[in-house]
């Protein structure tokens, strides 16, 4: 499967199993949370941003932030095929493409976010990793074990094919 950015995905439960992480949004008897995928620059790490059909949970998150830091960057509130959906900047976590399952369809049409709602959460994204960069971790789960994980991953990979 070719994987594209700004599309919408769902992850193998073995990628859960792997990482052992409870903060993650896993797979929950046979429902699939769908995740909006980043491609990380010159790298085969995949960002994959939960989102959540419980918008009202999350609107009254956002706006207690909005009210104590006067902007929230991690939690967007925008539609999706026709439906409103949060999008948990702050849940984001790295993977790599063995571990995609399929992409999110509705109809069997693919769904993908594009235009300005592609680069406002592109934009909301590169800036939460930026802070996480110079130190401010605003992600839940720890993005850098599970980094590195995957970078093992992928290394465990490329051997497998050398021999």
């Amino acid at each position: 499967m070719e994987l594209k950015e700004g599309y919408l995905y769902h992850l193998k439960d073995e990628y859960f199993f792997l990482i052992n992480d409870e903060v993650l949004m896993k797979n929950k008897s046979g429902k699939r949370p769908s995740y909006f995928v980043i491609k990380e620059k010159d790298s085969e790490i995949l960002w994959f941003i939960p989102l959540s059909t419980k918008v009202e949970k999350y609107k009254k998150i956002r706006e207690h932030k909005l009210k104590r830091y006067k902007h929230c960057s991690t939690i967007l509130i925008i539609k999706i095929a026709g439906k409103e959906q949060a999008v948990l900047i702050q849940n984001a976590f790295p993977t790599i493409e063995k571990y995609v399952d399929s992409f999110h369809t509705i109809d069997n049409i693919p769904i993908s976010v594009r235009g300005h709602l592609k680069r406002k959460i592109l934009f909301n994204f590169n800036n939460t990793y930026g802070s996480h960069l110079k130190g401010v971790n605003i992600f839940y789960s720890d993005v850098d074990k599970l980094k590195k994980i995957m970078l093992k991953e992928l290394e465990k990979d490329k051997n497998k094919m050398i021999v």
